[in-house]
């Protein structure tokens, strides 16, 4: 006789719930002409709520007051509090001789609220473990921090060594998924739906996920391939109203560099679920048991948007890579080891006064 476990009963009651959130409401989805409920349009993940909770942040929900202190706080909106306004030439705002502070508020757009998901304020994507925090295990650590060592032992040996999102491969901060994460920008998909298949178009760096539509689950397990591939090889079928994706072989490049962890072992798996008019409730669980002591989930709301996504050509647009690679080798010229600047947020946030605020700590953070 089979046993269920714990972990299968958790994943039907969170299947079920899924389900529910339209049918508690009294609200139907629009349907497509095979009858599945309509996922097609645009959507975004927009919100200053990142995927692990912030130091000192205990709660996984929080009151509106609460959620406006956070946001307050939080280094993105003060960025953008500093620059907004008239400019002034006299504001002394490249007086700290950071040169990535002019990645500056004109090329952000993270969204200014934290996330509502199911209606609550959320300061973190992850629902389960309790902490908010990816469960890593003590080899899941060495791995991350050997793969970061390595990074910073090569970053300026030549392209192939630049972090992929440089090399305009796949998108930034794990917005293409598996599972869909938002960045500091350029937070919107575009689902296109047919019966086979759902395509979705996501804007940073211009990704397309392909997702095959089988009849089952077994089905759809039957369909995965061999080979490894940029944001996985993600099947997917329908649970009732409820479409699930099941992602493995996610590319080695990929799987190792976060910021979801994987190995050969790894599976994430997405549940879209259309519980209101201008709402999708998506949420993902991921398992992989050399990174993880545990599966663990997050939960996110995708908020429809009327406006188009257009192309993001970051090949096209991609001139930073040879300046970045020049500068390594002047450095090294110069006697000098090439390095990373300090970030947008490096330094003290200059204000247009030509005073400077200091560095902000425990906010919630923007992208993934």
């Amino acid at each position: 006789m089979k046993t269920i476990t714990a972990a299968a009963i958790a994943v039907l009651a969170f299947a079920a719930a899924g389900s529910a959130l339209a049918a508690d409401k009294g609200w139907s989805p629009p349907r497509t002409a095979d009858g599945k409920p309509d996922l097609g349009g645009v959507w975004s993940n927009a919100a200053l709520t990142n995927l692990q909770r912030p130091p000192g942040v205990a709660k996984l929900v929080v009151s509106k007051a609460e959620a406006e202190a956070l946001v307050k706080a939080n280094p993105f909106m003060q960025l953008i509090e500093a620059e907004s306004g008239e400019s002034n030439p006299d504001d002394a705002l490249l007086d700290d001789g950071n040169a990535d502070r002019g990645y500056n508020a004109f090329w952000i757009d993270p969204g200014k609220m934290l996330g509502k998901v199911k209606g609550e304020y959320r300061t973190s994507w992850i629902v389960e473990p309790a902490s908010g925090q990816m469960p890593l295990t003590d080899e899941g650590r060495k791995r991350v921090a050997a793969v970061r060592a390595e990074r910073q032992k090569v970053l300026f040996h030549g392209p192939e060594a630049l972090p992929i999102p440089e090399r305009c491969l796949i998108g930034f901060s794990g917005s293409g998924g598996p599972g869909m994460l938002n960045p500091m920008y350029n937070n919107n998909y575009h689902i296109v739906q047919t019966p086979g298949a759902v395509v979705i178009d996501v804007e940073m760096v211009h990704d397309a996920r392909i997702v095959p539509i089988a009849a089952s689950k077994a089905a759809a397990q039957a369909m995965h391939g061999p080979v490894p591939k940029w944001l996985g090889d993600s099947v997917g079928w329908w649970e009732g109203d409820t479409l699930v994706v099941e992602t493995v072989n996610v590319n080695p490049q990929q799987a190792r560099s976060g910021p979801i962890y994987l190995t050969e072992k790894g599976k994430v798996t997405e549940r879209f679920t259309r519980v209101g008019k201008d709402e999708i409730f998506y949420e993902f669980t991921v398992e992989d048991p050399v990174y993880y002591s545990q599966p663990w989930r997050a939960e996110l709301a995708l908020n429809g948007r009327k406006e188009l996504v257009y192309e993001y050509a970051c090949h096209e647009g991609n001139y930073a890579m040879p300046g970045i690679l020049a500068g390594a080798r002047k450095d090294e010229a110069e006697g000098r080891a090439p390095s990373l600047g300090p970030g947008i947020f490096g330094t003290p946030i200059p204000k247009k006064t030509g005073q400077q605020t200091q560095q902000p700590s425990g906010a919630a953070g923007g992208g993934a």
